[in-house]
């Protein structure tokens, strides 16, 4: 075997998954351009029998979950989710290309970790807050300014590592 042929070709290999990693990876908020940025006004219909979302009338720092009753990784982060709210955590959701009916019924089979959720069948807020879809996670401070952005399902690692920290801070 000749290992001068195959080193280039390894080598090269390696650097493209670098790559793909530093650009694909969930933990991009650093260089977010929205982090920094107050949260966008979208004016979005509340899912029947639960507090709606407006940024402009809530006190206190939050969080941000983009969901969807029809994505598995929502499914699996949902326990960190319930696990954050029992702990105190606001989180409020959006219901993101769902219907009512699938929504709610996502709700009452995991349970309701939010405390408010809207429905955004068009992804309005969705695009406004830059999401490049669901779930992704974003931490408010008491300003309304958004203070970073998690993409991907929610993990007890990466609640530890990137919302955290962050949301200690938000709360000095």
């Amino acid at each position: 075997m000749n290992w001068t042929r195959l080193l280039p070709a390894a080598l090269v290999v390696v650097l493209i998954g670098v790559f793909a990693a530093l650009l694909l990876g969930p933990e991009r908020a650093a260089d977010d351009p929205l982090v920094g940025e107050a949260v966008p006004t979208v004016t979005l219909e509340a899912l029947a029998g639960q507090p709606g979302f407006d940024p402009g009338s809530i006190e206190g720092p939050y969080l941000i979950n983009i969901w969807g009753s029809w994505c598995p990784p929502c499914r699996a982060e949902h326990p960190m989710l319930q696990r954050l709210a029992d702990e105190g955590v606001p989180i409020y959701g959006i219901a993101w290309r769902d219907s009512p009916e699938n929504a709610s019924g996502f709700l009452a089979e995991l349970g309701n970790p939010f405390a408010g959720v809207v429905l955004d069948p068009r992804g309005e807020l969705v695009i406004a807050l830059g999401a490049t879809g669901a779930p992704e996670t974003f931490v408010v401070d008491a300003d309304g300014i958004i203070r970073a952005r998690y993409t991907g399902p929610l993990t007890p690692d990466a609640i530890a590592r990137d919302i955290w920290p962050v949301w200690m801070d938000v709360n000095r």
